[in-house]
């Protein structure tokens, strides 16, 4: 290998992995959103059983 095939063969290395990086970045960036989402989606339901349960108390102390 001389010289100009190992810089070839270095910037196409460095060019790979600087893609994997990237997507990797937008992959956290989608993960973290699919996070917060799944974080109001349990909210949402906690507040939904802790009303029903109420509803449920209050029909039962009739």
């Amino acid at each position: 290998m001389d010289l100009e095939e190992f810089e070839a063969q270095t910037r196409s290395t460095i060019e790979q992995t600087l893609n994997q990086l990237h997507t990797a970045s937008l992959l956290v960036g989608q993960l973290e959103t699919q996070i917060a989402e799944t974080g109001k989606t349990v909210q949402t339901l906690s507040q939904l059983i802790e009303n029903f349960i109420a509803q449920q108390k209050r029909q039962s102390s009739r």
